[in-house]
């Protein structure tokens, strides 16, 4: 039975990268959903002249588009088999989306992860806060909870139902990482696929301001603690 995929792209003014990301999507996917995360340039414009359907949130936050995202597909009928999250910014490949899938549809995995290899990124692709971040991140889940995991990458696949199961909430920044340690906690099987990472266009919203780093990691070991004593 064929697949019915849908990505969710937040983006928050990456009216230079959203374009790119759109149109480079592979054909297997149904439907691109770009949640405008309170934009302010012409990230609707391009995204919508590049054949995503365009959705609007006005509140700011990461998990705040991912939910909208949600929100809007789960009044469709029928509903698709598999979600992709991908940034906005091109930061990732969106070619390799096949890459990221094949596991959940060959192997029936629930839930993949796309790694960021330090020999697959692209110099300066990665701040230092952002991989101390990320070693900090799973080491504490491979402390806790025995978890394989190397990453907290966005660029994500998981079956729709599995999606659902984990109730995700976090509004902003703890998003990928609440969804990681739900995941553990409901024994769902996983892995990671190694993926390539290159410069985003502009600035990041997050690891490129001191005060963005910092609320990230305050709210990933939020999570993390949440789940080891509970």
């Amino acid at each position: 039975m064929a697949q019915i995929i849908k990505v969710i792209i937040p983006a928050y003014n990456e009216e230079a990268s959203i374009g790119k990301v759109v149109a480079e999507i592979p054909e297997i996917v149904q439907e691109v959903i770009v949640v405008s995360n309170n934009s302010t340039d012409d990230t609707k414009k391009n995204a919508r002249a590049a054949g995503a359907t365009v959705l609007s949130e006005k509140r700011k936050g990461y998990g705040y588009a991912c939910l909208k995202g949600m929100d809007y597909i789960a009044k469709q009928d029928p509903k698709p088999n598999i979600i992709v999250f991908l940034d906005g910014d091109y930061s990732d490949y969106p070619e390799e989306l096949t890459k990221i899938v094949t596991p959940i549809i060959e192997r029936d995995v629930d839930l993949v992860i796309g790694t960021r290899l330090k020999e697959l990124r692209e110099k300066g692709s990665m701040t230092g806060p952002q991989i101390f971040g990320n070693w900090l991140a799973t080491s504490l889940m491979k402390l806790f909870f025995g978890a394989r995991f190397t990453d907290l990458g966005p660029f994500r696949a998981i079956k729709y139902e599995k999606l659902l199961a984990l109730q995700m909430e976090d509004k902003t920044y703890g998003w990928t990482v609440e969804m990681q340690l739900k995941a553990l906690k409901k024994n769902l099987t996983y892995t990671e696929v190694p993926v390539n990472y290159k410069n985003r266009i502009g600035t990041s919203k997050v690891s490129g301001t001191v005060k963005g780093a910092i609320f990230a990691g305050v709210k990933i070991l939020g999570w993390i603690l949440k789940y080891s004593f509970k």
